[in-house]
């Protein structure tokens, strides 16, 4: 079930009428069961192992907190819950063997990478992650563990949020599932909006481009120097426009049924460095590294001075790129961004020479353009699972075409081109505007036949122009 289909629309007016219909105490058992349906709909087994994983950390938070109340270590208790949800998420995501063995037990028909789908959960990357900062917390004893078995389960296996995030925190959450909120038209009507920009992105923007992307990147030995640049370039936009789009739909729909969940994008191609871009980009996954595995290495080898905090980036954005998944594509994903703000925060004066000899402004636009260009070249390493084929591809880009420099466009048709290309400098420019004013409260206080008539403008022009038929996004295959 996903976002952009049918069956999700009905499950989500069913629930959201349900939600405000009914009583409040009944209000979590609801999300709960409909965060099941949801689940399952997908592959029954899906929900089987999220329910497991849900329950195994409620009991391990439990027993944490039960030795500390015994004044005894809870070390033991803490480190047998990391370990089990590290293995389980291993066992799914990175073992060739496992994935034999599940073959064998559970015989799929179809094709392999059917057969692959409907075995890895989907989700699980995003609550492992949020099951192990949870444990943390407790452990560190930030806060107390949840007793509510349907509050936690909800916590854990939200629907909005379950196959890509944001990365809830358990303070942050359970406190909201605690008093749910009632009724308010601001918060629903806000809820819409981020739909609407999260389906403006995907689709006058994503989809009109990853048809011709995918293209590129299965055929890349056959493209010419400046179709491989171009591929290059655009894929970070694809890729923004999709999974940003999927965090807004999750994030407004969250919103409509009382529930705000963490910010996961702002603007990250106005990042005038890669540090900068981090702080902006997946940011739930960014901040989620940087409390619980950056700030514990950079404690531990603090004696090393600015030695053991660059140890500590390249450790952190390594793990971070093998989370994305096996390979030494990934690993060398995250390297270059660890070694990339290593580099910036060992020359932390280069901007500011840079300001002294063009401008400020000027300065500034070639920090941002620097920025975009590194980070572009380091997705090859993300979006091409072969290492030989992903150095074949940086080595290959040129400005040279093999007929024409019709070749720029990548094969993308005239039409494509157009909507996308719009979409994207309307959502600059509403970014950019919206980081000076917050444009929903300004938008709120004109005539209501402006608003109106802006919405109903907007609404036409996605149902014409957007592109329909591609459902799934890209982050779900972590």
């Amino acid at each position: 079930m996903q976002f952009l289909s049918f069956s999700f629309l009905v499950l989500f007016v069913l629930c959201f009428a349900l939600c405000y219909a009914l009583r409040q105490r009944f209000r979590n058992g609801l999300l709960l069961l409909v965060s099941f349906v949801f689940i399952a709909w997908y592959h029954l087994p899906f929900l089987i192992t999220a329910v497991a994983a849900a329950l195994f950390t409620f009991a391990m938070a439990q027993r944490i907190e039960q030795r500390y109340a015994q004044d005894k270590s809870a070390g033991g208790a803490y480190l047998t819950g990391i370990v089990g949800l590290v293995l389980a998420w291993l066992f799914f995501h990175y073992s060739a063997f496992s994935l034999g063995i599940i073959h064998t037990l559970v015989p799929f028909s179809g094709s392999g990478s059917l057969s692959e789908r409907l075995i890895i959960p989907l989700g699980m990357s995003f609550y492992t992650f949020q099951a192990i900062g949870y444990l943390t917390d407790i452990y560190w004893q930030e806060y107390k563990a949840e007793r509510n078995p349907v509050d936690f389960m909800l916590y854990m296996l939200f629907f909005m949020k379950f196959l890509s995030g944001p990365i809830e925190r358990g303070e942050t959450m359970l406190a909201q599932l605690k008093h749910p909120k009632p009724f308010e038209y601001a918060s629903v009507v806000a809820g819409l909006k981020l739909i609407f920009l999260g389906l403006f992105k995907k689709l006058l923007i994503a989809n009109q481009l990853t048809p011709y992307t995918d293209a590129m990147f299965s055929n890349i030995h056959n493209l010419s120097g400046v179709e491989l640049l171009m591929t290059c370039l655009i894929y970070p936009i694809e890729l923004y426009a999709d999974f940003s789009g999927y965090s807004d739909i999750a994030i407004g729909g969250a919103k409509m049924l009382g529930i705000e969940l963490s910010p996961n994008f702002k603007s990250p191609f106005a990042a005038s460095s890669t540090s900068d871009l981090w702080r902006r980009w997946h940011m739930s996954l960014s901040f989620w590294v940087r409390d619980y595995l950056y700030v514990p290495l950079t404690a531990t080898a603090r004696a090393w001075g600015l030695w053991g905090i660059f140890l500590s980036l390249i450790v952190t954005f390594v793990a971070l790129g093998v989370w994305h998944g096996a390979g030494w594509t990934f690993a060398i994903y995250g390297l270059i961004q660890g070694l990339l703000i290593c580099c910036e925060t060992a020359v932390p004066r280069f901007s500011q020479g840079l300001q002294k000899i063009v401008g400020r402004h000027v300065a500034h636009a070639i920090m941002v353009v620097r920025t975009y260009l590194l980070f572009s070249l380091s997705l090859v390493f993300f979006r091409i699972g072969s290492l030989p084929d992903a150095l074949y591809f940086l080595r290959h880009i040129s400005f040279s075409v093999h007929h024409t420099w019709k070749e720029l466009s990548i094969g993308i048709n005239d039409h494509s081109c157009l909507v996308a290309g719009s979409a994207l400098l309307l959502l600059f420019v509403y970014e950019y505007f919206d980081s000076k004013k917050d444009l929903d409260k300004a938008l709120a206080h004109q005539p209501a036949l402006l608003r109106w008539s802006i919405y109903y403008i907007l609404a036409f022009v996605l149902l014409t122009l957007g592109k329909f038929g591609t459902d799934s996004f890209i982050y779900l295959q972590f």
